[in-house]
């Protein structure tokens, strides 16, 4: 059955009964001629559910009579400004209608469903896409450059011995500067590093070795000296780790395909003229002719 669903033909074929059902329902309501309207009892039904559930109560009679009213008057003003043409050349309208048709293909695609072997071919065809990237656990000490002055390099050297002689052990929290971040950051990826320290500063931390202080490394705010504790290298994760990721991306993917296909389709039973403006050249030799 999930075979069958995903062959492009039944596609099509549900498409095309959709939007035929589309034009008999259009037939139909033009067939009502101006003086007849018609509200049927599975409308009224409808008006009373959706009043229910919106207050929690089914309408009176009073209520439900206004309901009726309303829906008469939609439908009487809907077929006067179709009569009037008041529906074309409006952006919103179109908008509409076209929102509507790619609705049809949307719930087209949304029957298909996908196997696991589509899903490990698409998670392949787009590795980079859910790519894990490489992360960090490193701490930092921060020195102010404004606050150091000229004596930036010289602090920073012998920081840097004393950081090196404490190892893992130092307490970051009591050395240097002031900072407004934290002092330890744990598994952060360098896009994430990049945000909060700048992309100078994540791509020297992809250079430094774990296991030892190392700097100055620059950033936004300043100057760092820092200790990578842990570096994790990035990797196409497995089906199994970013599946629901993936599967709504592969029915996005097949979304846009259907509604591709089906406008392609559509466009074959037209003949486009599109009427390209005069070249700017030419529209700046005439606006300079009218002046």
């Amino acid at each position: 059955m999930k075979r069958i669903l995903r062959e492009p033909l039944l596609h099509f074929l549900l498409l095309g009964a959709a939007v035929f059902a589309a034009y008999g329902l259009v037939s139909r309501r033009s067939g009502d001629g101006p003086g007849k309207i018609v509200i049927s009892a599975g409308e009224v039904a409808s008006m009373a559910e959706i009043f229910a559930r919106t207050w929690r109560r089914p309408p009176t009679r009073a209520e439900l009579d206004g309901l009726i009213r309303d829906r008469v008057q939609e439908e009487v003003y809907y077929r006067e400004a179709m009569a009037l043409g008041l529906d074309r050349d409006d952006t919103v309208i179109r908008r509409r209608l076209r929102q509507k048709m790619e609705f049809l293909t949307d719930d087209v695609a949304a029957l298909a469903e996908p196997t696991e072997d589509a899903l490990s071919a698409y998670l392949k065809a787009h590795a980079e896409t859910f790519r894990v990237q490489r992360q960090f656990t490193f701490r930092h000490v921060y020195l102010n450059p404004e606050r150091r002055g000229k004596n930036l390099a010289r602090d920073t050297g012998q920081l840097l011995t004393q950081l090196r002689q404490a190892g893992d052990k130092a307490d970051v929290a009591e050395l240097g500067d002031p900072f407004l971040l934290e002092h330890l950051f744990q598994s952060v990826s360098a896009s994430e590093a990049g945000k909060l320290f700048g992309d100078k500063f994540a791509a020297t931390l992809s250079e430094l070795s774990p296991g030892q202080w190392q700097g100055p490394v620059e950033s936004g705010y300043g100057v760092h000296l820092v200790f990578v504790s842990e570096r994790t290298e990035g990797r196409v994760p497995a089906l199994a780790d970013v599946r629901d990721a993936v599967e709504r991306e592969w029915k996005n993917a097949r979304r846009l395909e259907t509604n591709e296909k089906f406008y392609a389709e559509l466009l074959k039973r037209y003949s486009v003229t599109i009427e390209r403006p005069q070249a700017a050249a030419e529209l700046k030799k005439l606006a300079e002719a009218r002046q």
